[in-house]
């Protein structure tokens, strides 16, 4: 990879999509492979509902939201090997994905002025790594957090596919509950930000009828050939 000591802002690679499109472990993979930073921002919003939930309070009350978010000392990584997420001095990286935050987590994603706040951290995040290139993957990072990366990618599949995805993925959990979960939240989410179509400029990968090596392989090939060798990184096998 390029020298991580230049002063040149960091690389992206956005990447957007539905939950259970396999974006985040898809991003992951391919930041580890390129030696890139990853940024889950999908991590901020959840960590947020879970502040608001430990407050008492719920994430459907929207001033009960901006409160929390006004108080919300967030920190997380880039390394894609240590995904540790923090409010405060509290690590919350599994809790954050417990089936009642994950229930909760839109309430706070739909407020208009959260997502400025949080978007704001995220370019603030990316801008001071030391990484030379970043995989920033979410909901609207390819047309609001970094409209103007090089690499905009929207990954996707079927909903059928999705829904079977994240069901495999929660072991234990009732697969028709699960898939009507992902479909409410998919439905709520979209009324503030579409992250099932492509904007202009935007490349799609249809990951439905592909395993997860041959989706890292699909986004790789749009990497190859958007971004300059520069940027590419070193570890392109």
């Amino acid at each position: 990879m390029t020298d991580p000591s230049t002063d040149a802002a960091p690389f992206i690679v956005a990447i957007d999509g539905p939950a259970g499109s396999g974006k985040s472990s898809v991003s992951k993979a391919v930041a580890r492979r390129l030696g890139y930073g990853y940024l889950d921002t999908g991590a901020a919003y959840r960590a947020l509902a879970w502040h608001v939930l430990e407050r008492g309070a719920d994430t459907a009350d929207e001033d009960a939201v901006l409160a929390a978010a006004a108080d919300f000392p967030f920190g997380q990584g880039l390394d894609p090997d240590d995904r540790l997420v923090l409010v405060g001095d509290v690590d919350v990286t599994a809790a954050i994905r417990e089936p009642r935050v994950s229930g909760a987590v839109s309430g706070v994603a739909r407020v208009p002025a959260v997502r400025v706040q949080v978007n704001d951290a995220f370019r603030r995040i990316v801008a001071e790594s030391a990484y030379p290139a970043v995989v920033v993957e979410g909901r609207d990072i390819t047309t609001v957090v970094a409209p103007d990366a090089p690499v905009r990618i929207l990954l996707t599949a079927a909903p059928e596919v999705r829904a079977a995805r994240r069901a495999g993925e929660l072991a234990g959990h009732d697969a028709s509950a699960v898939a009507a979960a992902l479909h409410r939240r998919d439905a709520t989410d979209s009324a503030v930000v579409d992250f099932l179509t492509a904007a202009p400029g935007v490349e799609v990968v249809d990951s439905s009828d592909l395993d997860f090596d041959q989706t890292i392989d699909a986004v790789l090939a749009v990497i190859r050939r958007l971004a300059s060798p520069q940027q590419q990184g070193t570890h392109n096998g």
